[in-house]
């Protein structure tokens, strides 16, 4: 672990951040996958409630 982080300069010319795909983009902007997901993440929760009550 030490050796990672010897070799990671975080204001050096090389270190970029993760630019998202085309993909990634339009699953981010996509109406219906994120309707999928909000239900999806609200079954999680009523899960999560119903087992502590």
């Amino acid at each position: 672990m030490q050796r990672i982080e010897e070799n990671i300069k975080p204001y050096d010319q090389n270190f970029t951040t993760m630019v998202p795909t085309g993909f990634v983009k339009f699953m981010r902007t996509c109406i219906i996958w994120q309707f999928f997901r909000f239900i999806v993440i609200n079954l999680k929760m009523l899960v999560v409630v119903s087992k502590s009550h």
